[in-house]
């Protein structure tokens, strides 16, 4: 194979974009997580500090109440007197020691929250930019409702985990530990009897971590089901009231909310059985400390003193269990939501195209299509073989055949929706694989048989995205499709809100997609069914403007009515992929081929 003829291959794909390996499973998804929000480092650093403190003066405070009791026992025996100015500076002492703590803790808790929803921020914005950098192919097979989910969520599950686990379960491992270090200090022997009391409390929590991690992911799993069944039902309301499918409807609605019923149940029952097992080791632990700190006080081996402060040791020590394991079902929410957004942030990009100069600016408007090859992803059979064709500057091309001959995709190939897998498409003699799908996208203006409008004024949905338009030209374009004397029946004319309550026909939608199209000043136009949806009466005018609008452009027309393209440069009839016929309206009805039949059947009775 020679050199010129190898030389547009179709690019490899390059897999998933480098931000880390797919989260699999729970510490994958943890270490993933911590690396994400290590970014904020800086501002979490100082709450983990705060919470050190805070948990360190906590730790400190009984120590002193020790002091306090002792003083305060004084005056209980005969012979002995309390000495206020003691008591007064060890009692000053102990309330400045807690709300010190509790300052610290506030302020950590106010920079967690910030800090928790600055990253929830950011991963909206990595999954608002993933979304523009996926191909189509990631939306043919994912639906949109799952996606929503990740988006809403997840994204949430993971900031409320990460706001109440991270510096938390920073300060409870300290107040563990420093309250361990400070019962050894205080003595051995209660010390044992506490943590004897709660190494059951390690191996519940360990157990229950265990069995309640795949509920948290399936929940979330099934949470997106759920929200991918609602959002189809709600925008296809209108289908289902016809087909009278509400039952059908309700019947999958109640099946995927009992699912997410179940595992939701399921996680929450077992991480919820962690707290009352704490609870009760808690109280386990201060039984035990009585009895035996009961028996060293009577032997004198310890005042009673020593016994309060093991009191709030015992709290001290069996509370950050708890806020530990409480900790850890926040965070296999989290993630169990993290390995799905990460997930999501892995999905294979487009080609990145950094390294293509190439640009047109001003085209000349010449297409053609170089034996174009095309299959989807997971199809056996290829959609495209052999597609070969020439399209002039200011020429009409329509393209027509049956249902799946191919139309469409022809033109998502030639937009670089898709890339093709095998020949080229030329765009003035350049490649298409040598030009940027940006610098591809300028070149085109396109309006499809599906609307889309945004909550906004008429006027803003008309603009869209453009710059310098004045209201004369908006006037103008409508006039142009007859679309003037509607606008003006409203309230406030072109400055009258669309919104989901607005009761536009299908029609009207599409003719302010047509007038939106009507302002490009592009050299391709591209006109997928682009009338489908209006009467006969304003499909005429639509035409007459759109002879307009295409004058000196080159345009492709996709069309069902062949009526409506009579009066094309070129036709090319599409079947099973490729071109099986070509020419004018005239040369084609001449043949009685293929296309004689198809226009022949619009007109039979």
């Amino acid at each position: 194979m020679s050199k010129e003829e190898t030389r547009h291959e179709p690019p490899k794909g390059r897999g998933p974009m480098a931000v880390g390996e797919k989260a699999k499973d729970f510490k994958g998804s943890i270490r993933r997580l911590f690396k994400e929000v290590g970014k904020f480092k800086g501002i979490m650093l100082v709450a983990i500090i705060l919470s050190i403190i805070s948990a360190i003066l906590m730790i400190y405070a009984p120590n002193k109440l020790t002091e306090l009791t002792d003083e305060i026992t004084k005056g209980l025996f005969p012979n002995s007197q309390v000495d206020f100015s003691t008591l007064n500076r060890i009692t000053l002492f102990l309330v400045t020691l807690y709300v010190t703590s509790a300052l610290a803790g506030y302020i950590q808790s106010l920079i967690m929250a910030t800090a928790s929803n600055k990253f929830a921020m950011r991963l909206r914005k990595q999954i608002s930019d993933k979304i523009n950098k996926l191909p189509l192919s990631y939306f043919d097979k994912n639906r949109s409702g799952d996606t929503l989910s990740r988006v809403t969520n997840d994204v949430d599950t993971i900031a409320q985990g990460m706001n109440q686990s991270l510096a938390g379960l920073v300060s409870n491992v300290v107040m563990l530990f420093g309250t361990l270090i400070m019962m050894f200090v205080t003595n051995v022997l209660l010390a044992l009897t506490a943590v004897g009391a709660s190494i059951i409390g390690f191996i519940g929590v360990s157990l229950i971590l265990k069995k309640s991690q795949k509920h948290f992911k399936a929940r979330q799993v099934e949470l997106g089901k759920l929200n991918s069944h609602i959002e189809e039902a709600y925008s296809g309301l209108n289908v289902v009231k016809l087909y009278n499918a509400k039952d059908d409807s309700k019947k999958e609605f109640d099946k995927l909310n009992k699912r997410v019923k179940e595992e939701n149940f399921k996680s929450q029952f077992l991480s919820g059985i962690m707290m009352p097992l704490m609870n009760f080791i808690g109280n386990f632990g201060y039984v035990a400390v009585c009895i035996v700190g009961a028996l060293l006080t009577m032997n004198g081996s310890i005042t009673f003193g020593v016994i309060v402060a093991f009191m709030s040791y015992v709290r001290m020590f069996t509370n950050p269990l708890s806020q530990i394991a409480q900790s850890f079902t926040s965070l296999q929410s989290s993630a169990a939501a993290s390995e799905r957004v990460f997930e999501f942030l892995d999905e294979k990009e487009m080609e990145d195209e950094s390294n293509i100069t190439t640009e047109i600016k001003e085209s000349k408007g010449h297409i053609e299509f170089d034996n174009v090859e095309f299959t989807y992803d997971g199809n056996d059979k290829p959609t495209i073989t052999g597609f070969s064709a020439v399209a002039k500057k200011g020429q009409k091309v329509a393209i027509v055949g049956p249902t799946g001959a191919g139309k469409t995709t022809i033109v998502n190939l030639l937009m670089k929706f898709y890339n093709i897998n095998g020949g080229d498409i030329k765009i003035d003699g350049k490649s298409i694989f040598d030009i940027k799908r940006d610098n591809v996208h300028r070149l085109f203006t396109m309006v499809l048989q599906d609307t889309w409008l945004f909550e906004g004024t008429i006027k803003e949905n008309i603009i869209y995205n453009r710059k310098g338009i004045t209201d004369e030209e908006v006037v103008d374009v409508c006039k142009k499709i007859g679309l003037d004397y509607f606008i003006r029946t409203l309230p406030n004319g072109y400055d009258s809100m669309l919104s989901d309550n607005e009761t536009l026909s299908i029609g009207q939608k599409q003719l302010l997609t047509i007038a939106r199209a009507m302002l490009d000043k592009t050299p391709f136009l591209i006109l997928d069914e682009a009338t489908s949806n209006v009467d006969t009466r304003t499909e005429e005018l639509v035409q007459k403007a759109m002879d307009k609008l295409s004058k000196d452009k080159t345009s492709f027309i996709i069309a069902h009515r062949l009526s409506t393209i009579k009066n094309a440069d070129l036709i090319l009839v599409m079947n099973k992929g490729n071109i099986i016929e070509q020419g004018n309206h005239g040369e084609l009805m001449n043949q009685k081929g293929f296309y004689y039949d198809l226009y022949n059947s619009q007109f039979e009775l």
